[in-house]
């Protein structure tokens, strides 16, 4: 019993050492951002064609004709096929269960839309975090390394050239990010790279791409297919559904999440310069380019189901170092938190701003951004940059 009783001890001393770099400023972080989705989250899904009130959305969400239906479950967030599949491997039921028309409207409609938002306000903020940190550079963004400017040319050539793909345009944003951080990668490398380097790639390689976004407006006269393309430039969740969820889920919970906070250790070491970092016995340049292909992948979660959504990768991990500290353990899961909160907040914003038209969310980031960036600009020395 006493050796029984030791054990616990020792696992409890083990856990409390494990989290005991979350102190209260992270704690109040993490429940403030989760009260801040929680509630912009029941906003948005109180508004459409049929109105309901707050309360009428919270007993929908919460309904337990969905939360006891495991089965259904399984099928919403891993699909028919998938989850159905999973369902009967444990002997669930898969018949749909009996919902009432404002429950199949919150969870069918509008629901999805507020859990695509939290995706990409995660994935997003880790990815700014992670840029900011492998450049030092408090001022970089997801899209620094023209990550953006690679994904959006991709969407333009397939609506605009390659039409008979856009059934695989999520895949595509992705791969045209990833295309551009390689090109911003060899164009930076002469015998390694440096931060500096890294960040001129990448203007080079957006000032060109989106120059040829530009060039491609000209060689279409489909106002249908134009639209379309401001909306993925733009950043937009409206008309997300269940497939996006399913799209950006398992890379966010899987891939993108738990590598940066394993690798939440390596960019601290990063910030403390690469002589430092070398005199550590860090492989540098292996250890920056694997960190920033998390990253990218990670921004291309994000575009690849809402488009460009601007700015949110620079305002939200800076905001959450100057709230926790520099340690990037509590940068990076600050970030997952914070993320959601702005980006589900503008997503709201851009709803009812004006009655009858939803603006893309990236407009509203992009007005909040902005002069926060000009703040941040104004504020960092020179020499910081």
């Amino acid at each position: 019993m006493f050796a029984v009783a030791s054990e616990t001890r020792e696992a409890g001393a083990e856990l409390r050492s494990a989290v005991s770099w979350i102190d209260s400023g992270l704690a109040a972080l993490i429940l403030g951002s989760c009260a801040i989705v929680t509630v912009a989250g029941l906003v948005q899904v109180s508004f459409g064609t049929y109105t309901m009130s707050i309360a009428d959305a919270w007993y929908a969400v919460v309904d337990p004709q969905v939360w006891t239906n495991p089965g259904y479950m399984l099928q919403l967030f891993l699909g028919d096929w998938l989850g159905g599949g999973v369902a009967q491997l444990f002997g669930l039921s898969t018949a749909p269960p009996d919902l009432s028309r404002k429950t199949l409207i919150v969870w069918g409609i509008r629901l999805p839309r507020v859990i695509v938002a939290v995706l990409v306000g995660a994935n997003l903020a880790i990815s700014g975090a992670v840029f900011q940190a492998v450049t030092r550079n408090e001022l970089a963004s997801p899209f620094i390394l023209g990550v953006s400017a690679g994904a959006g040319l991709a969407i333009l050539l397939t609506l605009v050239v390659f039409t008979g793909l856009a059934a695989f345009l999520p895949l595509i944003a992705a791969g045209g990010g990833a295309v551009a951080f390689g090109l911003v990668y060899a164009i930076a490398w002469k015998g390694g790279t440096n931060p500096v380097r890294l960040v001129l790639a990448g203007v080079i390689v957006s000032t060109v791409f989106g120059s040829l976004q530009t060039g491609l407006f000209f060689f279409t006269e489909d106002l249908g297919v134009v639209q379309s393309a401001i909306s993925w430039t733009t950043g937009s969740l409206t008309g997300v559904d269940w497939e996006q969820v399913r799209i950006a889920l398992p890379w966010t919970v899987l891939f993108t999440v738990p590598l940066t906070l394993l690798g939440a250790r390596q960019l601290n070491v990063l910030l403390l310069g690469e002589r430092t970092a070398r005199s550590l016995g860090m492989s540098v340049e292996r250890v920056r380019f694997a960190l920033s292909a998390v990253a990218v992948l990670a921004a291309g979660t994000a575009i690849a189901v809402a488009g460009i959504v601007s700015f949110v990768g620079l305002i939200v991990p800076h905001m959450v170092r100057q709230l926790v500290g520099s340690d990037y353990k509590r940068v990076v899961l600050g970030s997952v938190f914070a993320g959601p909160a702005l980006v589900t907040v503008a997503d709201v914003g851009a709803r009812l701003a004006v009655p009858g038209t939803q603006l893309p969310v990236g407009i509203v980031t992009g007005l909040v951004g902005g002069p926060y960036f000009l703040y941040l600009m104004r504020r960092t020395e020179v020499g910081q940059l």
